[in-house]
């Protein structure tokens, strides 16, 4: 009968347990040191682990989820009273761009307008009747 060395590769297993944890709390530490963004996508590449892992393991889980809620930049960061526009500035602002809108399309208008007058005139010159008295005029 063979002897029971379960003991062994259990003693193994803890030791690569521990060995995984290690790295995972280091990878933890050195992406907040650098200040890059804490996710479990960022801590799983940086450790060389799983992202499932990282979820059961509720003491990093934790730690993961404590330092991307401080690293999280809000979305919308309210501007300072001194610096907001105010509503008659933001109508004069409105106005000016609406009569710039108007300038530009009055300008294609009349660019248009041209285009048609010079498509025209270049059609026209080339009729077969217009060659033959262009030529005999001159």
């Amino acid at each position: 009968m063979r002897a029971d060395n379960s003991h062994v590769i259990v003693a193994a297993a803890r030791r690569r347990a521990a060995a995984t944890l290690r790295r995972a709390k280091a990878a933890l530490r050195r992406l907040d040191t650098t200040g890059v963004t804490i996710t479990f996508e960022t801590v799983a590449r940086e450790a060389g682990v799983s992202r499932s892992w990282l979820y059961n393991q509720p003491d990093l889980r934790a730690e993961i989820e404590r330092l991307r809620a401080r690293h999280r930049v809000p979305s919308a960061r309210a501007v300072p009273e001194r610096q907001r526009a105010s509503d008659a500035s933001l109508l004069r602002r409105l106005q000016a761009a609406t009569e710039r809108n108007r300038q530009l399309e009055a300008e294609n208008r009349a660019l248009r307008a041209a285009l048609a007058l010079a498509l025209g005139e270049r059609r026209t010159a080339h009729l077969p009747g217009k060659a033959a008295s262009a030529s005999s005029s001159a």
